[in-house]
């Protein structure tokens, strides 16, 4: 291998740069005289705060700086969320590896020191995903937009901004931060996001690559295509309350998702099942069957 040097960008808060860290970990397992430097960087997403992403651009607000010092050559590849991309990448700068996933489910995180749930204070989710399934398990609650990093979140949790916050596991986990978590939502209670505790590199398009397909995951690979290729085809950003999450099984695979139209309100919510090798066209059909149910 010619490389010598591999210049990692991440967004800057704590949990982006632990899950630079933890790629620039695998690869420094496979290839330990290899240099490799981190450098973050704010991002759109990072610094406007006031809104929720639907009404400021989306998903891609997370990755714009990044992207942009990726096809400047400024830095050689990005180590991102995989649920905080958008369903269109550049085809200039692609995914090239889906390392193992986290744990995809998501949790409730009370105040600390508090083990029931206010309803007079409102939860605070970060997108509309969590809000509606929030509130058909819990009914009556208020449930409202919180912004931030997981560690701002958690500040403004035990400030009393709010009675419990909806966050996903995989963040915690990586924070060491699980002490946390009141309740873990099985994935049948609470539909993950497309990609959630997954993370994925981005690099530039007819580079050399094949060395970074060592920290590859079959099962996160596969899954990633189901779940994206779902958010694709029905448009998946912040605008939509829309779900994804694929189980694999040996050579099966198995996705379940949830999408509402947000003009009227309508939802479908589905499961599909298959090969693994077809994990694609299942998150392709499973898309073209919830579409047809909302209209």
């Amino acid at each position: 291998m010619k490389r010598k040097k591999l210049i990692v960008g991440s967004r800057e808060s704590k949990l982006a740069v632990i899950q630079s860290e933890i790629i620039i970990a695998e690869i420094k397992k496979h290839y330990p005289k290899m240099e490799v430097e981190l450098v973050t960087m704010k991002t759109t997403g990072d610094i406007i705060l006031d809104r929720t992403l639907d009404k400021i651009g989306g998903k891609g607000l997370f990755v714009k700086e990044l992207e942009q010092a990726l096809y400047d050559g400024k830095i050689d590849i990005i180590v991102n969320s995989m649920k905080d991309m958008p369903a269109q990448i550049n085809d200039e700068l692609p995914i090239i590896a889906i390392p193992e996933r986290e744990d995809p489910r998501d949790v409730l995180v009370l105040p600390q020191g508090i083990t029931e749930l206010d309803l007079v204070k409102p939860v605070g989710c970060a997108g509309l995903r969590r809000k509606l399934q929030f509130l058909e398990l819990f009914g009556d609650i208020k449930v409202e937009p919180v912004r931030g990093n997981v560690l701002t979140r958690l500040r403004k949790l035990d400030d009393g901004l709010y009675s419990a916050l909806g966050l996903a596991y995989a963040g915690l986990k990586r924070l060491e931060l699980e002490h946390r978590v009141s309740r873990v939502f099985s994935t049948q209670e609470i539909i993950p996001s497309a990609g959630q505790g997954t993370l994925a590199v981005q690099g530039r398009k007819d580079e050399d690559w094949e060395f970074i397909k060592a920290i590859n995951d079959a099962d996160a690979i596969d899954s990633s295509l189901a779940e994206r290729e779902f958010i694709k085809v029905v448009d998946g950003g912040c605008s939509s309350p829309i779900a994804a999450f694929a189980e694999l099984n040996g050579t099966e695979i198995k996705l379940s998702a949830l999408y509402v139209d947000i003009e009227t309100g309508k939802k479908a919510k589905g499961v599909l099942a298959g090969e693994r090798i077809n994990a694609q066209k299942i998150g392709h059909d499973l898309a073209l069957r919830l579409l047809a149910e909302v209209k």
